[in-house]
């Protein structure tokens, strides 16, 4: 039972570190970063964020290291 909470607060807290950043990345242009594919037509616009992915992925993957390694 006490692991499964501890689930629910670290999901808890990943949801508010995306809202943050969300919140806040608009302002710093995350989303629009060099690398980011944009192809713009008429009437078609094709977005596709190579260099964010990249970013958010190690982001990512150095968070869940620090999680297993301390729990």
């Amino acid at each position: 039972m006490v692991q499964f909470s501890r689930y629910f607060i670290l999901m808890g807290a990943l949801f508010l570190l995306i809202g943050l950043v969300l919140a806040i990345g608009g302002r710093f242009n995350l989303g629009r970063l060099p690398g980011d594919i944009i192809i713009k037509r008429e009437n078609f616009t094709f977005y596709f964020p190579v260099m964010t992915g990249i970013i958010l992925s190690i982001l990512l993957s150095l968070l869940f290291k620090l999680y297993n390694r301390f729990f």
